[in-house]
């Protein structure tokens, strides 16, 4: 898995063009769902790229309602590929885990359909549910994750289970781009404060796919393996924890 990726979630402009556009920047790693409506445009996007398939890593997801087998064709359908590396449990069903959804994503990924399988925006006691049910961890649980939102104790937890954390909106959706100690951690490594919340996740291990749509945003956001948050700045950062969610609630805490 790469160390980050982008988003598709809401992408305004072009698709396809923004997909090739990434993959010749030296992204790997395309995040998108089959809710997002963004899929034909990333087929075609991957086509253009000029990316070999094994070169490029892809995550896309099922809802929680239906069936999550039938689900994951439709998606590889659309995305015009075989397989993806990695199917998720787009979110928890408002009633149990969806053990039902993972036995079906368990079912894919047997039959080659994905290589991993994983969730968003699950709990801890959500996923300890699916393994007890099942016996399989996820590889993955996606979810907002940012300095001003994150948990301590999932990210623990998650350490534990060989779990990866993968962060969407780690930029908060811009929402929080202004805050005056993220603009002065800023300023004094030279960096935008969308690079250091990039940064600040890789620090932690932390696997950020953060939106964009526009060249020059594609090009700062990948421009952050040129330096290190000190220890004293990521705990700064971290200390900026409020719980916050763009979305108005972490599911997971």
């Amino acid at each position: 898995m790469p160390v980050m990726g982008v988003g598709t979630w809401q992408l305004t402009t072009d698709t396809a063009d923004t997909i090739a556009t990434a993959l010749k920047l030296g992204y790997r790693m395309i995040d998108t769902s089959g809710d997002y409506g963004t899929q034909p445009g990333i087929a075609d996007g991957i086509s253009r790229g000029g990316v070999e398939r094994a070169d490029f890593y892809l995550v896309t997801k099922v809802e929680e309602v239906g069936d999550a087998y039938h689900a994951t064709r439709k998606n590889l359908d659309e995305l015009q590929l075989d397989y993806a590396d990695l199917m998720l449990i787009h979110r928890p069903p408002r009633t149990g885990a969806g053990e039902d959804l993972w036995r079906s994503l368990i079912r894919a990924k047997e039959d080659g359909l994905t290589k991993d399988i994983g969730v968003s925006n699950y709990s801890i006691e959500l996923i300890d549910r699916l393994i007890d049910a099942t016996g399989e961890v996820p590889t993955v649980n996606q979810v907002e994750w940012s300095p001003f939102g994150h948990s301590d104790d999932l990210l623990r937890y998650a350490r534990e289970k060989q779990i990866v954390i993968q962060a969407y909106s780690p930029l908060t959706r811009t929402k929080r781009l202004g805050d005056a100690t993220l603009a002065e951690i800023a300023a004094k490594y030279g960096k935008s404060p969308a690079q250091v919340l990039i940064r600040w996740n890789l620090e932690r291990g932390t696997v950020p796919v953060p939106k964009a749509n526009q060249r020059q945003h594609l090009e700062e956001n990948i421009d952050v393996f040129d330096f290190d948050i000190s220890e004293d700045d990521v705990e700064t950062l971290n200390g900026l924890n409020e719980r916050y969610s763009s979305l108005g609630t972490l599911p997971y805490v």
